[in-house]
């Protein structure tokens, strides 16, 4: 089997599209689940579909695999029109978040139900059913019963027969939410893994940014039936596109500020410069800046260093190998924020409640969006 390398994900991106999706929209009686959803998957990518619970991703990830009925719009597989054909008539392989394995087959009998059904030469299912769960990590355990393995491994086994068939594309629902903290943390990195060496078009569904983050080519954040922005993970991190991005992805801090012009805002007494901020907001005019935690600097600060300032830390939440510093200073008008520092700056700086501390705020990390009754302080995207 051939290796995914970026390279080779960003060659596979400028072919034909593996799935296309168009102005599609649901509705339940008078509940609108998907608004004009348009959406291109590239060939060999890790697509996620991310958000809060009732955004819409697993409404879509259904109609994608023919469950649900769109109730308009269309859908386009390698150049097929699948927009209303049934699910055995879709090129897909699917993974649950409850497995959905068979209790009275075994595990090897499992794999080899979607090939059984295709009437597939029994020594061609035998090699597919020992390669897989070879590719899976248990070769050994195709004898056994769903029962007698873990969660983690059951997973492994429904990822097996998804792939069994060869499918053009993968589907995954929230494949990890019934697992343990540990575990989903080595099975997405199995997922991950497998998804590139066997170099499969995969489209998840998740609610936990951190899996997403880890895993994906190409996140697509959703809210309330609507895409906020479809990027690369650093991409949506660094550069939101919405308020809603900002809020939801890691953790930020929000200040109300007021627009002076020029990229300059003025957050109480302090002015500060914004490099990354789009120059659209008219003086006076009401904006949220939003800032990451760790988008400061504390080294190599003189008279010059733009959007510096002096704080007081009021709290220490201490994280293990980090903390989060909560700050304050009287220029920022009372709207404290929080810093992250690892252990070792921790020592460097000696950390403590009611020390003070020099510190800038990164000019080209600041995001600036119109006020919209915008929560004050630092808000905590949704990780569940």
């Amino acid at each position: 089997m051939d290796v995914i390398t970026p390279h080779s994900v960003a060659r596979q991106m400028q072919r034909a599209p593996a799935l296309e999706v168009r102005a599609l929209c649901k509705q339940f009686d008078s509940f609108h689940a998907l608004h004009e959803i348009d959406l291109t998957v590239h060939q060999g990518e890790m697509l996620c579909f991310l958000g809060p619970s009732g955004c819409g991703k697993t409404t879509l990830l259904r109609i994608i695999a023919g469950l649900e009925n769109q109730t308009s719009g269309a859908l386009n597989q390698n150049g097929r029109d699948i927009s209303w054909l049934p699910p055995g008539k879709r090129d897909y392989g699917i993974v649950f978040q409850s497995y959905a394995l068979f209790p009275n087959l075994t595990v090897a009998d499992n794999v080899a139900y979607g090939l059984t059904n295709r009437r597939v030469a029994r020594a061609d299912i035998n090699a597919r059913v020992a390669e897989l769960l070879k590719l899976v990590g248990l070769p050994t355990s195709g004898g056994k019963y769903p029962s007698q393995l873990s969660g983690g491994q059951q997973q492994r086994v429904a990822l097996a027969r998804a792939l069994a068939t060869k499918p053009g594309l993968l589907l995954l629902d929230e494949p990890l939410s019934a697992l343990d903290a540990l575990e989903r943390i080595r099975l997405r990195t199995e997922i991950r893994r497998l998804q590139q060496q066997v170099g499969i078009t995969t489209i998840m569904v998740t609610h936990d940014q951190e899996e997403a983050l880890s895993m994906a080519d190409r996140i697509v954040v959703m809210n309330q039936g609507r895409i906020e922005q479809v990027g690369t993970p650093q991409e949506i991190y660094e550069r939101p596109a919405t308020p809603f991005v900002a809020d939801f992805i890691g953790k930020v801090n929000v200040l109300k500020a007021e627009a002076l012009g020029d990229r300059r805002f003025r957050v109480g007494t302090l002015e500060l410069e914004c490099e990354g901020c789009d120059n659209q907001f008219a003086p006076g005019s009401a904006v949220n800046l939003y800032l990451r935690p760790e988008d400061r600097l504390t080294e190599n600060l003189d008279d010059v260093t733009p959007n510096r300032l002096t704080v007081r830390v009021d709290k220490i939440e201490f994280l293990g190998g980090s903390c989060m510093a909560e700050v304050s200073s009287e220029v920022l008008g009372g709207q404290p924020i929080q810093l992250y520092f690892s252990l070792n700056q921790m020592h460097d700086y000696s950390l403590a409640e009611g020390r003070m501390l020099d510190i800038a705020l990164r000019a080209n990390r600041i995001r600036a969006f119109a006020a919209k009754g915008a929560t004050q302080g630092v808000t905590q995207g949704a990780t569940a």
